[in-house]
């Protein structure tokens, strides 16, 4: 296969280059500004929460909860406006906005200390599903969370954590500004293993 198009140059320049061979929907998965203008198939939605609902969690709390939005909606327009100023110049290109939510105590009234690794377990497990139906999510920590909180009539006890862009892989450059089109074709990175992973005991 030919790779010609902007669009495909964008995504192999995105593979990761990683020093030991992993898992290929791993290595394709990034973070784009710019999506097709397609919506999201209603079936394929389903599918990504289905990802999420079997989601390992601490005493299997389920602890997630999401609110989503389809562009062209009143819900959208007030997603996009809980957003940062930044992530609201590039997120109107995403045909589908999300807030995930975690609820902070058990049952019994506890706080519950894992339901934040939980979500992001689960959000895990709902990106690779999406990259497995070539569809891109984006996390956004830039959400004002006691806005979307008020929005959004989500109920005490549960918190905002942030916000998500989603959308199948494609889109035009172009409707980015010059520094972020930069930013989608710069070559991906991460910290080396030594600097994250000890043995036996924490090294400086």
């Amino acid at each position: 296969m030919i790779l010609t198009t902007e669009e495909d140059q964008i995504r192999l320049g995105n593979i990761a280059d990683n020093d030991y061979e992993i898992y290929a929907l791993l290595k394709q998965r990034y973070s784009p500004r710019i999506f097709k203008e397609e919506k999201i198939d209603s079936e394929q939605i389903k599918q990504l929460f289905e990802a999420a609902r079997w989601s390992a969690s601490s005493f299997n709390r389920q602890p997630w909860r999401f609110v989503y939005a389809e562009k062209g909606s009143k819900e959208y327009d007030k997603m996009v406006d809980c957003l940062s100023e930044f992530n609201q110049s590039w997120a109107v290109n995403a045909p589908m906005l999300m807030l995930a939510i975690y609820k902070e105590n058990t049952d019994d009234g506890k706080e519950n200390f894992h339901a934040l690794h939980d979500l992001g377990l689960c959000l895990g497990n709902m990106t690779v599903q999406a990259q497995y139906m070539d569809i891109a999510l984006h996390h956004m920590a830039g959400v004002d969370w006691k806005k979307a909180q008020k929005s959004f009539n989500v109920p005490k006890g549960y918190h905002v954590s942030s916000a998500i862009a989603l959308g199948y892989y494609g889109g035009d450059i172009e409707d980015l500004s010059d520094d972020l089109q930069e930013n989608e074709t710069t070559k991906r990175t991460r910290i080396p293993q030594k600097d994250f992973v000890f043995k036996g005991k924490w090294k400086d």
